[in-house]
């Protein structure tokens, strides 16, 4: 989706909220995100060459490679927040020094994804982590969430958080629960339907129907 919280500190307080369905408008898309969060290292084991996958940093990325990576992971479960942004804030966003891209590539090709901002350091976020809709299930997640946890913690931080919701592949959840993740809270979002904004294809994510109204 679009926007994930950097801190506790955006769900303290007190919250009014009632027992009750909620009507969302037509052309929107909705869904329940749950933010996860690891305070204490894992027990990584040392990491296997892998005859398929390698990870590579890109430095810089040009603007064009990145969405259409971008795009080919995410595209299913509609990710779109990079895809809304103007050139000028999503190149300073990337080009953060530290903010990082990596590609996962496998048989030559660029098929996963991982973006990880450190820019509030001690704190990380794993922003992004995705493989293309073919290598799910063949260990090339694990394989990236394996390197992820390394780089990270690498800088010794107090606190590494990610997100997923309900418009994420259905073992999202318990994917990054197994890496060792722990929810700490839930939120609602609600934004326009991408797919009848043209910047993913309509027949993109069929999970979700898309609803125009009449």
């Amino acid at each position: 989706m679009s926007r994930h919280p950097k801190s506790r500190d955006e769900f303290r307080g007190p919250v009014t909220i009632r027992d009750e369905y909620t009507r969302i408008p037509t052309g929107k898309i909705a869904a329940i995100v749950t933010h996860l969060e690891m305070k204490t290292r894992p027990a990584l084991s040392v990491a296997k060459a892998s005859p398929d996958y390698s990870l590579r940093r890109v430095s810089k990325p040009a603007l064009g490679w990145y969405r259409d990576l971008y795009r080919r992971v995410g595209e299913n479960w509609l990710w779109f927040s990079r895809l809304v942004m103007s050139d000028a804030d999503l190149e300073t966003l990337i080009h953060h020094p530290a903010v990082e891209v990596h590609a996962l590539q496998f048989q030559g090709r660029d098929q996963g994804i991982l973006e990880i901002d450190f820019r509030r350091l001690p704190e990380v976020e794993i922003s992004f982590l995705g493989v293309s809709v073919p290598l799910i299930g063949k260990g090339a997640g694990r394989f990236l969430m394996h390197r992820a946890l390394q780089n990270v913690w690498s800088r010794n931080p107090t606190r590494v958080t990610i997100h997923t919701c309900t418009l994420d592949h259905p073992r999202a959840l318990n994917f990054y629960r197994r890496a060792g993740f722990v929810p700490y809270a839930r939120s609602t979002e609600i934004a326009d339907d991408p797919r009848l904004m043209g910047l993913l294809a309509r027949n993109a994510a069929p999970h979700v129907p898309i609803v125009e109204g009449s």
